[in-house]
């Protein structure tokens, strides 16, 4: 990738002229709930609102439209574990162009499955994705096929840069865009095209903090990446060569922001606006809700960049931010181990307008006298206040109980 030129403004201005028929000009809302809230102003760009759900097609598209006759008819390789290799592979079959897309052990079975009806030709292997990199490269020489990199590639970079068009001709007065970071290719296309439009706007980029790969990378420290995050759309280890040069010279600033943060954006995406994303997807977010002094009174884009997430995991988030709010609390109750004890304690919870949704009876194994026993009632209710009151009918009707600790 070294011996790449890197991608200018034009670039980015020719890519929105090549794929602009192809492609979808995604909505840009503003986020009046979450605005109030944060006392920011909040413009969201819902790149969700691709065919596949992300906007790694824009990149794909660009690329595969620069090929040559010659590569076309050949075909393209790609490593990826999930966007890019069904953006790629989308609109290589709209092009009739062959596509081989190489995945890392453990993909997805949904992230594959999709891939595969697109008719490309999916591989496995690599048990990380610097081994199905190295695989890929490889087959790409044996087989003569193009390979397309997820984010280190000038036509990559271009055609992502086409949201920041968007973004900027639908609300010109925007003076901040805050971007997610994984490899890198999003914020740099972003960039290169921003900083033409309006020279004086704010680029932010967000990291997970626990793949801070880039903005290490920027500081010339080593690069440490660990462990599970949500967001593992942007969970890279090794930032692009070309990418981490763009970023040097035009992104103003990067911010790390949590798994908390990160559960916390998809929640009150999907709560305040009925907006669904994945973890990378919701970064920017993040970063407003983590670092809200950054952005305070502040026209602000923020590019919601994906909604491909696992159907379970969207659905345990959404539970945990219920617990977060306090709207479904857990209670633990000691009460006699005798007839008539739990309804009295349903009754009294009914009364105070909670729900029950779970109850957990454990006779055997407590350390309590043998005629008491605790109960764990997991219930709905209007809120943390609601809970709270709830708990202290309970005491007062003489059945000693606490809130068990939250999520988060």
């Amino acid at each position: 990738m070294t011996d790449q030129i890197l991608p200018q403004w034009q670039d980015v201005d020719a890519a929105a002229h090549r794929i602009k028929s192809q492609i979808q000009s995604t909505p840009q809302l503003y986020l009046s709930r979450l605005s109030l809230s944060l006392n920011i102003d909040i413009w969201a760009k819902l790149e969700i609102f691709q065919h596949t759900g992300s906007f790694k097609e824009r990149g794909a598209l660009n690329a595969l439209l620069l090929l040559s006759e010659k590569q076309a008819k050949q075909g393209v390789i790609a490593m990826s574990a999930g966007n890019h290799a069904q953006g790629l592979a989308y609109h290589a079959r709209r092009l009739n162009i062959p596509a081989t897309i190489i995945m890392p052990e453990g993909t997805p079975f949904t992230k594959i499955e999709r891939t595969q009806a697109d008719n490309a030709n999916v591989i496995i292997f690599g048990k990380n994705l610097s081994e199905t990199y190295d695989f890929a490269i490889k087959k790409s020489i044996k087989d003569d096929l193009t390979f397309i990199h997820p984010y280190d590639d000038p036509a990559i970079i271009a055609g992502q840069g086409t949201i920041a068009l968007e973004m900027l001709a639908a609300q010109p007065d925007l003076e901040c865009l805050v971007v997610p970071i994984g490899g890198g290719g999003l914020i740099s296309g972003i960039a290169l095209a921003a900083r033409h439009i309006k020279p004086g706007i704010r680029i932010i980029g967000v990291q997970s903090d626990l793949y801070p790969s880039m903005k290490q990378v920027l500081a010339h420290q080593p690069v440490e990446t660990f462990g599970l995050t949500v967001a593992e759309g942007i969970a890279v280890k090794y930032p692009g060569l070309l990418t981490r040069q763009i970023v040097a010279n035009l992104v103003d600033d990067i911010v790390l922001v949590s798994d908390n943060s990160l559960e916390a954006a998809i929640y009150e995406l999907t709560r305040t606006a009925k907006i669904v994303t994945e973890g990378a997807g919701a970064a920017g977010i993040a970063a407003l809700i983590e670092y809200p002094a950054l952005f305070q009174n502040q026209k602000t884009g923020v590019v919601i960049c994906g909604a491909n997430i696992d159907e379970r995991l969207y659905a345990n988030l959404l539970l945990r931010g219920l617990v977060r709010d306090g709207r479904v609390a857990r209670l633990r109750i000691e009460l006699a181990d005798q007839p008539g004890s739990l309804a009295k304690v349903a009754t009294i919870i009914g009364e105070q307008g909670g729900n029950i949704v779970e109850v957990l009876h454990q006779r055997l194994f407590q350390d309590v006298p043998a005629k008491i026993t605790t109960i764990d009632i997991v219930m709905e209710t209007m809120g943390r206040s609601h809970g709270e009151r709830i708990v202290q009918t309970l005491e007062e009707s003489g059945f000693p109980c606490h809130l068990m600790a939250r999520t988060g």
